[in-house]
Parts: structure tokens; sequence; C-alpha cells
């Protein structure tokens, strides 16, 4: 992800946004077990570089967000990457041990989450 100036967390956010929608800052913050200020630390740049967009919900405090047109075509060149990644991972560690990695990396999340 580097070559596109695009960290892990951006990327994972670009993700959830793509398949979620609009939701509300709280929202993905909860959904991807981030802290309030590394979210809006992380958030701030990805709208400097106009990868998403937010906008006020029903309440002045609230902030919604959503994948911008930028945000998608970011989230295009980056999938490839990310999927060549993937690849490499489950070829090295075999289709097991990445289905073990990947069952104990959800169940850490569901653990913090809950």
């Amino acid at each position: 992800m580097r070559p596109l100036g695009l960290r892990a967390s951006q990327f994972t956010i670009l993700q959830v946004l793509s398949l979620a929608g609009e939701m509300t800052q709280g929202d993905l913050g909860r959904m991807l077990a981030m802290d309030s200020t590394t979210l809006t630390r992380t958030l701030d740049i990805m709208r400097r570089h106009r990868w998403i967009a937010r906008r006020h919900g029903k309440d002045r405090r609230e902030w919604r967000i959503q994948l911008s047109n930028s945000g998608k075509i970011q989230l295009g060149r980056a999938l490839p990457h990310w999927e060549k990644m993937q690849a490499l991972v489950r070829e090295q560690l075999g289709g097991s041990h990445s289905d073990q990695l990947m069952k104990l990396t959800n169940d850490v999340t569901n653990a913090v989450t809950h």
C-alpha cells in the first residue's frame, strides 16, 4: 500500500465504507475497534486526500462519513495490491494456518469490542 500513499488502517476504512455506505464516526470506530483520537486523526488525513466526505448528522456533534469518488478510485487502485498480499500470506502459511490466523484475528477483535 505504501506506493499508493495508503496505510493499512486507511485501506480498511475505505473497504468498510465501500461495503457499509455512510455511517457515523462512532459506528465506524466501534466496528473497527479504533479509539476516537486515532480514528479522528486518520479520518482527517483521509479527508485532506479527499478519499472521504463527512457531514453533520442529526446532532451537530455527530459526524457521518462516506466514501468519496476519489476514495472509490483509491480503493480500486489498492485492491489488487491487497489481494496479492492476501494470496501471498495464504501461500506462505498454507490454507489451514491462514484460516486459523483469520479466525484468531476475528476472535481478538470480537473480544476487544464486546
